[in-house]
């Protein structure tokens, strides 16, 4: 039981990492792959100090992982299944909103 509640903790400490949009769609733009910091930069039109701010908390998570090469440094997903993750929740919520806008048709049509 005590390894079943260290395991809750855990995941509640990840999940408040990823209660971050900007976070989430960090994980989106590496998921096909590792980019370094500029690259990043670029793709979601966020200054650098934010990204490397969000990255720097990513990687000491476990989230991410990075290496340096020369001037560098590239970021990557440190377990494919995040990316998995991460596509479930959009899944379910993107399913959430299908609902609702059904639910609200039906009201709307009375």
């Amino acid at each position: 039981m005590k390894k079943e509640k260290s395991i809750y903790e855990l995941q509640a400490e990840i999940c408040k990492i990823l209660s971050s949009p900007k976070r989430i769609e960090i994980i989106s733009a590496l998921k096909d792959g590792e980019k370094t910091v500029t690259e990043l930069v670029d793709i979601l039109e966020t200054p650098k100090a934010n990204v490397s701010q969000h990255l720097a908390v990513m990687r000491l998570k476990g989230i991410l992982k990075s290496r340096r090469d020369g001037v560098n440094i590239y970021y990557s997903i440190a377990n494919p299944k995040v990316v998995q993750a991460c596509a479930l929740m959009r899944d379910v919520l993107n399913e959430l909103l299908i609902e609702r806008s059904r639910m609200a048709d039906l009201v709307r049509k009375g």
